[in-house]
């Protein structure tokens, strides 16, 4: 036999080797990630999703010098560099300045990525106030079976709120066979963060883990009897005013959502929840969110150490980030590709970016553009407010 005829053979033995393993149910996912390579704001459009229904819509008043800020060619510049989609800042309750690219507008969906962390801890303080969940130091074992023994009985929800659960998860975003990737495109979400094993004792160092926040859903549907979307449908999303049913992608049909991400929602709307931070957890005079909860996810956890900064953690509470920009403090979601929701309190402020690529840099651990986005919006709230003196 020639070697030209040996290599058509091995090639064949290859390639059929490689059909056998993604035929594989495990290996259904890595079909789908070389399918569509890279993640896009627009991923609900390849995902079974199940709709987060609004009730009756409140839209933002307008104020009077509304969008009479004009970007500066920096700024411009900047947004158009980072592909920018959306752009959105609100004060006093009422919309400032919004801006649109790339065929984007008020309407259109775009996913959350990991801002559904923050929009998680928030359905975490809506449970604890129904009673559903005693305490946010209760075992995760009392709700969730698989955790009641051995090292995992140690897990408590405050673990998975401040990503100190010292669980297995690899946060890996390029890697084909991570587990983020995994839970990404996989189609039993559940069964990955509950297969967990605990590597690092809980409670002791800050490791950002998306399979944290999936657990914590899974409490929150164990304790509360309904699914993330009917619940943060009825406690959040019909009673903040959100003018459009929201998306939230599921694992499969008829599956979990994938609360780490993939809650699909507009500028406007994705406001609203940095407006209920701002209002302490209140909207319409109705406590939605526990103040006293959300003065916890608020204030970062000191006691954890950062290996990645090599500190103590003074950036991260409960699933939401916080940072010090110019003197003003800043609370914010954030979610891959540059996805934000910064509540901005000194300011009476909420600012929102959407868009398809963040800014690669790092200052004292967090993206460069997080500096330049809560900059831009304010410089906008003290332009038109010096403007109305």
């Amino acid at each position: 036999m020639n070697w030209k005829r040996k290599l058509k053979i091995a090639g064949v033995v290859i390639v059929i080797a490689l059909a056998v393993f993604l035929a594989l149910p495990q290996n259904h996912y890595i079909v789908r990630a070389l399918i569509y390579q890279q993640v896009n704001i627009d991923d609900y459009r390849i995902f079974h999703n199940r709709i987060v229904k609004a009730g009756v819509p409140q839209p933002w008043r307008l104020h009077p010098m509304y969008n009479t800020y004009q970007l500066n060619d920096d700024q411009l510049k900047y947004f158009t560099d980072f592909r920018s989609v959306a752009f959105l800042v609100a004060k006093d309750t009422a919309l400032l300045f919004e801006a649109y690219w790339d065929g984007y507008g008020k309407d259109s969906y775009s996913n959350s990525f990991s801002m559904a962390k923050s929009i998680v801890s928030l359905l975490v303080g809506c449970a604890i106030n129904d009673g559903y969940i005693r305490s946010i130091d209760d075992p995760v074992g009392n709700y969730l079976p698989e955790f009641a023994e051995g090292d995992k009985a140690k897990i408590t929800i405050k673990h998975l709120l401040t990503m100190s659960s010292g669980l297995s998860w690899d946060e890996s975003y390029s890697t084909l066979f991570s587990l983020t990737t995994k839970g990404y495109y996989g189609n039993n979400l559940s069964q990955l963060v509950l297969n967990q094993t605990v590597v690092k004792e809980p409670g002791k160092t800050f490791e950002y883990r998306s399979g944290d926040t999936q657990l914590l859903s899974l409490i929150i549907e164990k304790a509360t009897g309904e699914t993330l979307s009917d619940y943060a449908s009825e406690k959040i999303w019909t009673k903040v005013g959100a003018e459009h049913d929201a998306l939230w992608c599921l694992d499969r049909n008829d599956g979990v959502e994938k609360a780490f991400c993939c809650f699909n929602s507009n500028a406007r709307d994705f406001a609203r929840f940095g407006q209920l931070v701002l209002n302490q957890g209140m909207w319409d005079g109705e406590q939605i969110v526990p103040a006293s909860y959300l003065a916890e996810a608020l204030t970062p956890a000191t006691y954890l150490y950062d290996p990645e900064t090599s500190k103590n953690v003074d950036f991260y509470g409960y699933q939401w980030w916080m940072i010090n920009i110019d003197g003003y403090r800043a609370w914010y979601a954030r979610g891959l590709l540059g996805q934000y929701i910064f509540v901005i309190p000194d300011l009476n402020a909420v600012v929102v970016r959407l868009g398809h690529v963040r800014n690669s840099n790092r200052i004292d651990g967090a993206p460069e553009d997080v500096y330049t986005y809560i900059r831009v919006g304010i410089d906008i709230v003290k332009s038109i407010a010096g403007n109305e003196q």
